[in-house]
């Protein structure tokens, strides 16, 4: 498919040649006072998470403030990461199971190559399982200060080995004011919701923050109930220390909402405002394992978290330029997933209804004609139940030239997975559409299609070593370099049937060696570039085994291996910044299952393209960001599609998000905008299905009445654009679609104290 470049894409991208070159002539005339891009501090891909400068850095990292985070509103955390260049991520699930994808790296879902840390701490140590990606594991709320996104660099290296997005959330911390905020958000879906946050100090140099949230909604997509509920609390103490700091921190959540998924497009009715779940078929009964049990279960619980993230972080100068740093941190929870899932598209009734010209609604004893459209859904339940420990000790020893870091990553992690999925019936396609009688497979077999049905159970760790040196070879010239050797294990049976007999088992032994090099040519204070070489790994995970069983046995290792390239340059003033970064990777022995039991696709892929994130802010109160990728993908070795453009990722996207701070009044105000643009994909590795390109764009509007009182609106979508996100994972052939969310809009009054 070739490239077609929007002309929104092509007016940003062709107008940063103009601005940089004016906003570089006004950063001579600017001082380094207040507020200003070049004191923007990064924490992530740093050895020991020493605070840096921005642009004094040798990798591609974002980072967004609490204000950054607050206008995007987002309605689920992998909306955050939409605002990171280089990362696509489709939201339109839900809050949890997001498919995220980063700088071309292959992927069917999910987000295997994103790893989510709070305080510096991974969530959950393996980045993607089935029906889990880290994002599910973490809920937004006022807690946050701010958000690192670090892609490539040294992440194949630091913490979990993570070679493609590293998204580091930070707390906020208590201080010697006592202070707090108290928020309540409405919106147009009815929803309601109050946070919370108290911050002060409990003693000489012992602080503490806390704050959470609680609301309900019946969801953007209305299924005539409330589908979405949850609380969270979150607890930071901090500890100042003559020569460091200790912090621990508890976040405890309970949160579930609705799985949005695709929709036949080749149905009546079907929209962004679409939703199959409703009042009619939540309650849905199920046949499990070889005997047929039957259970009863309420696909209105969607997908969420149940569960809890505790960690701390110890820094210390122990003198004489050495330090030692601390990061810890445990995970425990269910993350369990109800759904009423498509199969194949939709019908008409006629030719699946026992006579040939109608069939009755379960519920309402309707009788629907023959013209009505119907289709399969399946009623899928996956309860998972994870646990995880990690712990990552660096010490680091500075010198006259540069320093040196010495680490010790480990990790021990678990999953117990009870599934049943397929279950498929044939229901009235529509919202809140009835399941169906007189329809033969419906009446009289377990499934209209294919069951599958697990109890399966899995133990890992990984254990890394790691050093890292930065020297300064000149004045302007620094290079550096990584190395890390990790031993990876895991044991793992399945049964697979649910007939009391494991069917694959596996203990798995095996150890890689991860390395990165850089240099950094800082030839202005605030300017430079650099480049950067790294070789990495992403080592398999329990549902990796059960997929590709046949390769384990015949003693494959699973591990896939990844190449990347980067070259950067970077520039920053008072009022102006601009990060471009080109990259090119490498991962070999991805593989693809398109749906339990089918045969696993082994791939090679390549990916090359350009990111750009620019930040402008003029004294008249007019500011301006932008974040654009351009990007070209080739599956290069495939037994069926090589050749072809990797599935799902968009040849070039761009966000432009305008802000204007202005006076009504005696009232301070500010209005602000995002337009996002993004090319067509293809839906499947195959190349034959096409999602088009769309536009979408939102508005904001922010309004202080006093220092303490904060009005603010949110729209998203504002033209209700019908965008697709994905066709049907399962079935390329089959007409599905998941579109993003309809516009909707938020309200939320906030008082601080």
């Amino acid at each position: 498919m070739k490239t077609s470049l929007s002309p929104l894409f092509l007016a940003v991208v062709g107008a940063l040649g103009f601005t940089s070159a004016a906003f570089a002539q006004q950063e001579t005339e600017n001082t380094n006072t207040g507020n200003s891009e070049v004191e923007r501090i990064v924490v992530t891909g740093v050895p020991g998470g020493t605070p840096t400068r921005k642009v004094d850095t040798s990798f591609a990292i974002t980072n967004m403030s609490e204000e950054d985070i607050k206008r995007l509103a987002p309605k689920s955390t992998a909306d955050i990461f939409k605002a990171v260049p280089g990362v696509w991520a489709e939201s339109s699930g839900g809050q949890s199971g997001a498919n995220i994808f980063v700088r071309g790296f292959p992927g069917g879902g999910d987000a295997p190559f994103v790893t989510l840390q709070l305080q510096g701490v991974p969530v959950f140590t393996p980045p993607t399982l089935s029906f889990l990606e880290n994002s599910s594991l973490f809920r937004m709320d006022e807690t946050i200060s701010f958000m690192d996104a670090l892609r490539g660099g040294p992440n194949s290296v630091l913490s979990n080995g993570q070679p493609g997005l590293t998204s580091n959330f930070l707390l906020k911390e208590g201080s010697e004011e006592t202070e707090g905020l108290i928020k309540y958000t409405g919106s147009d879906y009815n929803l309601k919701r109050v946070d919370g946050l108290v911050s002060g100090e409990l003693a000489e140099d012992l602080y503490f923050m806390a704050g959470g949230y609680v609301y309900t909604s019946p969801g953007i997509r209305d299924t005539g109930f409330d589908t979405e509920d949850g609380k969270q609390f979150t607890l930071n103490i901090t500890k100042e220390l003559d020569n460091g700091k200790f912090s621990v921190f508890t976040r405890v959540t309970d949160d579930h909402g609705i799985w949005y998924l695709p929709g036949a497009l080749n149905a009546q009715g079907v929209d962004n405002s679409y939703v199959q779940l409703g009042t009619l078929n939540r309650q849905s009964q199920i046949q499990v394992g070889a005997d047929g049990e039957v259970m009863n279960v309420d696909l209105g619980k969607g997908r969420g978290w149940k569960g809890s993230v505790t960690g701390g972080n110890l820094q210390l100068d122990l003198g004489n330029g050495w330090t030692l740093a601390d990061k810890f941190g445990y995970t425990k929870g269910d993350a369990n997933t109800y759904g009423l899932v498509p199969e194949g598209g939709a019908v008409k009734l006629a030719t699946v209804a026992d006579n040939g010209e109608s069939a009755t609604g379960v519920v309402t004893g309707t009788e629907y004609a023959g013209d009505t459209d119907v289709q399969m859904f399946g009623s899928w339940v996956v309860l998972k139940e994870i646990e995880g420990l990690s712990n990552d000790l660096t010490f680091g020893k500075a010198f006259d030239q540069g320093k040196f870091t010495f680490g010790y990553f480990t990790s021990s992690f678990s999953s117990d997975d009870w599934w049943s999925i397929g279950n498929q019936s044939y229901y009235v396609v529509g919202n809140g559409g009835e399941m169906l009688t007189g329809i033969d497979c419906n009446d009289n077999a377990d499934s209209c299609s294919w069951n599958y049905d697990i109890n399966a159970t899995g133990d890992g760790s990984s254990d890394a070593f790691y050093a890292a040196v930065d020297y300064k070879l000149t004045e302007d010239l620094t290079v550096d370099v990584g190395v890390r050797s990790e031993k990876h294990e895991v044991q793992y049976t399945v049964d697979e049937g649910l007939t009391g007999v494991v069917s694959k088992a596996v203990d798995y032994s095996k150890s890689d060696i991860a390395w990165t090099a850089g240099a950094n040519w800082q030839f202005e204070k605030n300017k430079g570039v650099f480049f950067r070489a790294s070789e990495g790994f992403k080592m398999p995970y329990f549902d990796d085994f059960r997929d590709n069983y046949g390769a384990y046995t015949s003693g494959e290792d699973l591990i896939q291996q990844v190449t990347q390239y980067e070259l950067g340059y970077k520039m920053a003033s008072q009022s102006f910044s601009l990060y471009a970064t080109g990259f090119f990777n490498e991962v070999e022995g991805d593989t693809f299952v398109a749906r339990p039991g089918a045969p696993a696709e082994v791939l090679t892929n390549e990916a090359y393209g350009v990111e750009l994130d620019v930040a402008y802010y003029a004294d008249n109160g007019f500011s301006v960001t932008v974040n654009a990728t351009v990007q070209e993908t080739e599956i290069t070795a495939s037994p069926t599609n090589q050749g072809n453009e990797a599935q799902r990722q968009p040849g070039w996207q761009v966000r432009l998000t305008p802000s204007y701070d202005f006076m009504l009044g005696d009232v301070e105000s500010t209005v602000y905008a995002t337009i996002f643009a993004v090319d067509d994909r293809f839906g499947d590795n195959g190349n034959t299905v096409v999602l088009e390109g769309y536009e979408q764009i939102d508005l904001g509007w922010n309004v202080f009445l006093s220092e303490d009182l904060e009005l603010q609106l949110n729209v998203q979508n504002l033209t209700d654009e019908e965008g697709l996100t994905e066709g049907d994972p399962r079935n390329p052939s089959s007409p599905n679609g998941r579109y993003i969310l309809p516009r909707n809009a938020t309200f939320s009054v906030s008082y601080r104290f």
